[in-house]
């Protein structure tokens, strides 16, 4: 767990990460990480002085295996909705773990990073996707009714529903910008590779809306947070292909 500021905590583990986000109005849980990270929720709640009763919403930044983990649970305990954008609606909802993909993961398994995110998965996931019956479907440019009033920035590539979130001066991006790689293990800011990407060129592209958002700090889902997010996306975008 990492207190980011006085309205957003960062949970999960080295490789995945989830994060809490709070107003006067409630906590939204923003990715589910995989299922067994579900436990880490009453830390983050009480870093933050709420309790299970503050949380009104999930909202994904998209619909694969490790962010979709413990949402359909908590959305049945809670009576919550889970946010969505409508690209991956059909993904959050389905058996399949990575949707449609660009790659193998093949090449990757000779990465330790990559056997620890596999291990991850197949002990606190289960090895299986989570399907979540109900979702609400958002768009691009939408303030998500939700605390923290969340700002949807939708950025294809990673899957066709990627989208980002904007709350105050953070920028939580998914897997649109990452700083690790779980299947390399390399550091710095880059999108993932074909292997869990519908599209790498399209990810790239998806990077230029995420500038000059009027955040100062990048949250990604794998790897620690970055301050100034243009020099972020600027050293992603001349990475390049990962």
């Amino acid at each position: 767990m990492e207190r980011i500021n006085d309205n957003v905590v960062r949970m999960g583990t080295s490789i995945v990460n989830w994060y809490l986000v709070a107003d006067d109005e409630g906590v939204t849980v923003v990715d589910a990480a995989f299922p067994a990270y579900g436990s880490q929720l009453g830390e983050g709640l009480r870093e933050l002085g709420r309790s299970q009763d503050d949380i009104k919403a999930i909202a994904l930044t998209h619909a694969h295996a490790d962010h979709v983990g413990f949402a359909e649970q908590l959305r049945r305990k809670l009576d919550i909705p889970v946010y969505v954008h409508r690209g991956d609606a059909e993904l959050a909802g389905n058996l399949r773990p990575f949707g449609s993909t660009a790659g193998s993961m093949a090449p990757y398994f000779r990465y330790p990073t990559c056997l620890r995110f596999i291990g991850e998965w197949i002990t606190k996931g289960g090895a299986r996707p989570h399907p979540i019956a109900e979702v609400t479907r958002f768009e691009d440019g939408d303030e998500l009714p939700v605390p923290g009033r969340l700002r949807a920035i939708h950025t294809p590539g990673h899957t066709d529903g990627h989208a980002v979130f904007v709350s105050g001066d953070v920028l939580i991006t998914g897997d649109a910008l990452c700083t690790l790689n779980p299947l390399t293990g390399k550091r710095g800011p880059q999108v993932l590779p074909g292997a869990v990407a519908s599209s790498v060129d399209e990810a790239l592209a998806s990077l230029d809306r995420l500038v000059d958002t009027g955040a100062s700090l990048v949250l990604p889902g794998h790897g620690d947070p970055q301050r100034r997010p243009n020099d972020a996306v600027a050293d992603a975008k001349l990475r390049g292909p990962t």
